[in-house]
C-alpha cells in the first residue's frame, strides 16, 4: 500500500481543541466576527463601498467604526475595489481620515490594482492567496462580487466553489473577509436572505449587514450566526466633499413597553373608537404593540372591573355611566343607560 493510500486526514480529540478566547469575539464589536466572512449587501447606490472603507479605516486605524463602534484587534487592510477608479478610491479614503484627524499614509491599507480578479480562476486563486500569506492582513475587502467571478450567480454548485475558496482563506490565513454584493431588485426578503443570486451566500456568512434606503437616510441591519444582533441603524452620508463620511443619525430603538395603567388606557380608548362593533383580540393586539399575553392579562383585568365585555370573538367597551345632570326631554328622570347585553359584535369581514 502506499503512503498516499494511507493518508488521513488530521484529527483532534474534542477535549483538546482550542478554547473560545473572549477577548477575541469581535473585530468590530458588534458589527463583525473576529476572522469572519461575510456580506455587505444593498440595492445601487445604498452607500456598500462606503460602508466597506469605513470598516478598513477603522481597522487599520484601530478607531471606532462609524464613530460609534470599537475595533477589538486593529490591523492591516487589503482592498480589491473593481469597479471604482484607483483616485476615486483615494479620494474617498483621504476623506474618511480627514474626518477622523488620521494620516492615509500611516495606515496599513494596501489596494490591489489589478485590472481584473478572478476568483473562478484557479491562477486569480493562487495569486490572492500569495498576496494575502505575504501581507498578513487582518481584512480583506472584495468590492463587488459580481466583478470577481464570470460564473452564474443563480447555479448553487458554482457559487458554493468561488465562497468555499474564500473560507478557505480565511482559516488559513485566519483575517476576515468583506464581500461586497448587491440586494435582489423584486425580492421580498430582508436581510442577509435578500443578497442576489443563489442562497448559499447566507448559508456562508458569519455576518451580513445589510443596506436600505428608507425615505432620506439608510437602514443598516445587522444578522450574526453566532451572536446576538444588534438593533437597527438610521445612517446618512453626511460632509462636505473634503471629509465625506457615513455617520449614524438616529437609533431605531423600540419603544419602551407601555405601563400596565397605559396599556389599559390603550385598550379603553382603542374600544371607544370602535364603537358598537367592538374589536378581536388580534385587532387590539396590533393596535396596542405588545406581546399577546400582556393583552389577555389587561382583557382580563379591565373585563374584572366592569369596564369591557365580550360579545361572541370580540370586545366592546361598557359605556360609561351618564351623568345625573343629563336627564330626558321632561327634565324629570335620567336617560337610561344602554344595556351591555344589547351590544351586538358582528364577525368582521378578512
Amino acid at each position: 500500500m502506499s503512503s498516499r493510500e494511507r493518508e488521513t486526514l488530521p484529527v483532534v480529540r474534542a477535549a483538546d481543541l482550542d478554547e473560545p478566547d473572549p477577548a477575541r469575539r469581535w473585530l468590530i464589536e458588534p458589527l463583525w466576527i473576529h476572522g469572519g466572512v461575510g456580506t455587505i449587501g444593498g440595492l445601487p447606490k445604498s452607500c456598500k463601498s462606503w460602508l466597506g472603507l469605513d470598516l478598513a479605516v477603522s481597522v487599520a486605524s484601530g478607531t471606532p467604526c462609524l464613530d460609534t463602534f470599537p475595533v477589538r484587534d486593529a490591523g492591516g487592510v487589503l482592498l480589491y475595489m473593481a469597479e471604482d477608479a484607483a483616485p476615486l478610491v483615494k479620494a474617498r479614503l483621504l476623506g474618511l481620515c480627514r474626518h477622523r484627524g488620521l494620516a492615509l499614509a500611516a495606515l496599513p491599507i494596501d489596494v490591489i490594482t489589478a485590472p481584473t480578479v478572478r476568483l473562478d480562476l484557479l491562477a486569480d486563486q493562487q495569486r490572492l492567496a500569495e498576496t494575502v500569506r505575504r501581507l498578513a492582513p487582518r481584512l480583506l475587502v472584495l468590492d463587488p462580487f459580481v466583478r470577481l467571478h464570470q460564473v452564474n450567480e443563480n447555479q448553487a454548485g458554482e457559487v458554493a466553489a468561488i465562497l468555499g475558496y474564500l473560507r478557505a482563506l480565511q482559516r488559513t490565513h485566519h483575517l476576515a473577509v468583506t464581500v461586497v454584493h448587491h440586494n435582489r431588485k423584486n425580492g421580498s426578503a430582508t436581510g442577509g436572505l435578500s443578497l442576489r443570486g443563489s442562497g448559499d451566500f447566507f448559508a456562508w456568512v458569519d455576518t451580513a449587514l445589510s443596506l436600505r434606503h428608507r425615505q432620506h437616510t439608510l437602514v443598516l441591519s445587522v444578522e450574526h450566526r453566532a451572536a446576538a444582533a444588534p438593533d437597527l441603524l438610521t445612517l446618512g452620508l453626511v460632509g462636505t466633499e473634503q471629509d465625506m463620511h457615513l455617520s449614524i443619525v438616529r437609533a431605531e430603538e423600540p419603544a419602551a413597553p407601555p405601563t400596565t395603567a397605559d396599556l389599559d388606557a390603550m385598550i379603553l380608548d382603542a374600544l371607544e373608537h370602535a364603537g358598537r362593533d367592538g374589536l378581536e383580540r388580534a385587532s387590539l393586539r396590533a393596535a396596542v404593540r405588545v406581546r399577546n399575553e400582556r393583552v389577555g392579562e389587561a382583557l382580563t383585568r379591565l373585563a374584572t372591573a366592569g369596564h369591557i365585555v365580550r360579545r361572541g370573538d370580540c370586545w366592546v367597551r361598557v359605556p360609561l355611566p351618564t351623568p345625573e345632570t343629563h336627564r330626558n326631554g321632561n327634565g324629570n328622570s335620567p336617560t337610561p343607560l344602554p344595556d351591555p347585553s344589547s351590544v351586538v359584535c358582528e364577525e368582521r369581514i378578512r
